[in-house]
């Protein structure tokens, strides 16, 4: 059996479609915004720090001198700037046919949010779950749009400690958290697609993982950063499972794409099914109850 490959040649051309991308300066979201911009689309780079994405428009910029990019300041670690972006969004666009959440940050030392929550389940899942809330009405408006969350094969070590979310009560694991986060991004891209999909709206909600690739998220790991040399994939493979998810016409709401192999680690993304508990429909109801408590974001579906 030929093995699949689908590549950035499978994406048709994005002409007039609107795209954001969060965390757009960097390993995944930066290569994801250079694919779309070379593909014609309109790509509004979600980023915290604005130097460093325009250096990365500049890039672009030097590809395709015609290539549409804005630039618009969101720091997913503080709701003020979450909604502020929003707002700015709702404003400036009539449409909105991508949300691609793909920041993250992973295995840091112990902090909080601007709001109080902890460092990676506030920025990974909570900052996200809040800017697609405040976006949605643009993003549902939208004929055939798409919701796509960056989660990760670390969800496999995942198992949320629903009582104690900021790990406030117990001895802080930086990777256990990390897993925690990672596997939030899937409780909230199934029980989203369920609502939406019961509401009988066009948009798809879908999630992607980019194996084991060698991006900036290593950084606070020196063991992890040191094996990135040897055993990583180039990030330009690992950004293909979201695009897959942005962008394949074949793709349904809940589906997840991601490398296939050496334990889905490396290779051109495919279908596949993350692990049994990212599928528990009470534990994602009991996550969406609590990010909508300590967010205060509530979703317009009905």
């Amino acid at each position: 059996m030929k093995k699949e490959i689908w590549n950035e040649s499978n994406i048709s051309d994005q002409t007039d479609k609107v795209f954001i991308v969060t965390g757009p300066t960097s390993g995944l979201g930066k290569e994801t915004s250079i694919v779309l911009a070379r593909k014609h689309a309109t790509v509004i780079m979600a980023a915290r720090d604005l130097k460093k994405a325009e250096s990365v428009k500049k890039e672009i910029l030097n590809e395709n001198e015609n290539a549409k990019i804005d630039i618009q300041e969101l720091d997913l670690c503080s709701l003020e700037s979450i909604n502020s972006f929003a707002e700015t969004i709702n404003k400036k666009y009539k449409a909105l046919d991508v949300l691609i959440n793909n920041a993250g940050i992973m295995a840091c030392p112990y902090s909080k949010t601007k709001d109080g929550f902890e460092i990676q389940i506030g920025t990974n899942h909570l900052g996200h779950y809040a800017l697609t809330g405040l976006l949605l009405p643009l993003i549902k408006k939208t004929p055939n749009s798409r919701i796509v969350n960056v989660s990760s094969i670390s969800h496999k070590s995942g198992n949320i400690d629903f009582d104690d979310l900021n790990w406030e009560k117990r001895k802080y694991k930086t990777w256990s958290a990390y897993g925690d986060s990672k596997l939030a991004n899937l409780y909230f891209t199934y029980e989203l697609s369920h609502k939406l999909g019961a509401n009988k709206g066009n948009t798809k909600v879908l999630a992607a993982h980019p194996g084991y690739s060698d991006t900036e998220l290593q950084r606070h790991s020196g063991i992890a950063n040191f094996m990135n040399t040897f055993f990583a994939q180039k990030a330009k493979v690992g950004t293909l499972g979201g695009l897959r998810a942005a962008t394949d016409p074949n793709a349904k709401s809940g589906d997840y794409y991601g490398s296939p192999s050496f334990g889905e680690t490396r290779g051109y993304p495919i279908k596949l099914k993350s692990n049994k508990l990212s599928y528990n429909k009470d534990n994602a109801k009991k996550l969406w109850k609590l990010s909508e408590e300590l967010t205060g974001v509530s979703y317009a579906i009905d």
